[in-house]
């Protein structure tokens, strides 16, 4: 079974920056596409980006377009968030995961089935 373990959530004051990573320690047969998630207290879990796993375009959220980079390092097995210029509204849990789309990789979190346990992160002054 997939095995998912994120790192590099924390806090940051607005308009700073934080690098989250993902490490596939496990592939599963039906991971094709990976996602970052993020869920605040009291909200839904909403898809912040997604991308096929092996390459491709990546499907950001509005808001987070220009500010967020989602990347890959196929050789370590490690999948990347770059957030820039955050907001106190992108203060959340952020998830890592993966799952099997045959209809492109989009960010609704019905299509993953492989989740790590999330790292907070928190931006405020």
């Amino acid at each position: 079974q997939g095995r998912l373990v994120e790192s590099g959530g924390g806090s940051v004051q607005p308009g700073g920056s934080l690098r989250l990573s993902c490490k596939v320690s496990q592939y599963a047969s039906d991971m094709r596409c990976m996602g970052w998630f993020r869920q605040a207290p009291g909200k839904e879990r909403e898809g912040v980006a997604a991308a096929p796993i092996f390459g491709g375009a990546t499907n950001y959220a509005d808001s987070v377009k220009g500010r967020f980079t989602m990347t890959n390092d196929d050789a370590d097995d490690m999948i990347y968030l770059q957030m820039d210029e955050l907001e106190p509204e992108d203060t959340a849990m952020y998830y890592c995961a993966a799952g099997a789309s045959y209809t492109g990789c989009r960010r609704s979190k019905y299509d993953y089935a492989y989740w790590g346990r999330g790292v907070q992160v928190t931006v405020s002054s």
